[in-house]
């Protein structure tokens, strides 16, 4: 297994950002690629994305939890095989977003070599579109309040 830690700071709150990332419904918003995500129910999920000209859907389930600081989502199959964010209060209005992807870099069909500096760039470039979508929100934000899965 490797893994890939992105950061990015944004400018709302850290309640706010950790509200955003955990409305999985909103990640077609965000993360290239990625289509669809429903609620399976518990703390299950169904993604569905286009990668690679393919149509790919898997299980996820969230692994772990801490109430507006950490959020663990495993997949049940594919070369991802979760991830960690968490959530940082820099100031009243500013927080720091850590994601780290856990992959089996042998899992990636049809990519020659390594495909760390490929997934890192989509990691960074979907914690980019996630700091566009909050911060064109600002304080009006409907994630404004927390919510448990």
């Amino acid at each position: 297994m490797a893994t890939i830690e992105k950061s990015i700071e944004v400018g709302v709150p850290q309640y706010v950002a950790y509200n955003q990332w955990t409305s999985f419904d909103e990640y077609p918003k965000f993360m290239q690629g990625v289509k669809e995500v429903t609620w399976l129910g518990a703390k299950r999920y169904r993604w569905k994305a286009t990668i690679a000209g393919q149509d790919p859907e898997w299980d996820a389930e969230v692994t772990e939890q801490t109430e507006r600081q950490r959020v663990a989502m495993a997949y049940r199959s594919g070369a991802i095989k979760g991830w960690v964010a968490t959530f940082h209060e820099l100031s009243k209005d500013w927080s720091k977003v850590t994601l780290q992807v856990e992959y089996d870099p042998q899992g990636f069909v049809g990519h020659d070599g390594d495909p760390s500096e490929a997934l890192a760039s989509r990691v960074q470039g979907d914690l980019e579109r996630f700091r566009a979508v909050l911060e064109g929100r600002g304080r009006t934000s409907p994630f404004s309040d927390w919510r448990s899965m």
